[in-house]
Formats: C-alpha cells, structure tokens, sequence
C-alpha cells in the first residue's frame, strides 16, 4: 500500500516545488502568456472584424453590381428601342422618297406619253392630209386630162362662186 498512499516528506516536497514553479510563472510567464492570449484574441477578432466587412463589402458590390447591370439593361433596351424607332424612321422615309420618285417617273412617263400621242395624231393628220391631197391631185389630173372637161369643171367653180 506503500505505493498508493504517499509519504508526508514527498507531499510537502511536491507541495513546494509546485508553489515555487507558480511563482516562477506567476512572476515570469504568466504575463507574457495572458498576453500573447489576448494579442491572438485580437488578432482573431480583427480577421473576424474584416471577414464580416469584406463580407458586407461583398454584399454591397453585389448589390452594385445588380444595380449597374439593371441600369445596363435599361440602358441596352432603350438603345434597342431608339434603333428601333430610327429604323423604321428610315424605312418609312426611304418608302415615302420612293413613292414620290414613282409618281414623278409615272407622271413624267403620262406627259411622255400624251406629247408622242399629240405627235402621232399630228402625223397622222399631216400624212391624211398629204395622202388626201395627193389623191385629189392624181383624180383632179386623170378627170382634167381632156380640155374639154376642164373648161366645164372650171365653169361649175366659177358658178358656185358665184352663188356664195
């Protein structure tokens, strides 16, 4: 049993040394390890302290970022719209230059038209005439071959002459 329960020597011995190496670091070491214990508290603390920051920070630029890319949208859809709109601006301008061109072609082709009309009934009228006196001249040549027929023709013109 000698070896369970201890001596008294050897308790007050322990007793001693243990209460001299608690001073020693009470004296020396506690200080400096209470120390370093709160130095490294802080320290975790502070990276905590930034963690949450860049984590806030994180949730700003995110919000940020929804906000700039909601005003990129915007700014797209009403860049999309003004193209839209300048786009059918331009095409109802182009239809528009391109039905007054039409119309000036058609009513520049119907004065065209009309003038070489008015020309081919002038010709026409002018050949008619030609043909008509041309006939005239060879019935009035082949009638007035003889003298005597002459004479008559020439008498019943100076009648109706006469008359009027």
């Amino acid at each position: 049993m000698e070896l369970v329960t201890p001596g008294l020597g050897l308790l007050f011995w322990m007793i001693l040394s243990f209460a001299i190496v608690l001073y020693l670091l009470k004296k020396f070491a506690w200080k400096p390890i209470l120390k370093a214990l709160r130095d490294r508290e802080e320290n975790i603390q502070k990276a905590l302290d930034s963690a949450e920051l860049a984590r806030e920070q994180m949730k700003q630029l995110k919000a940020d970022n929804e906000a700039i890319m909601q005003e990129a949208r915007e700014e797209r859809d009403f860049l999309l719209q003004d193209a839209r709109e300048v786009k059918d601006k331009m095409i109802a301008e182009a239809k528009e230059q391109a039905n007054q061109e039409t119309q000036k072609i058609v009513k520049a082709a119907r004065m065209k038209i009309r003038n070489e009309k008015a020309a081919a009934i002038e010709d026409i009228k002018n050949q008619v005439a030609s043909l008509s006196i041309e006939m005239t001249e060879k019935i009035l040549k082949r009638k007035l071959a003889d003298h005597k027929e002459q004479k008559e023709l020439i008498r019943k013109l100076l009648d109706e002459v006469k008359l009027n």
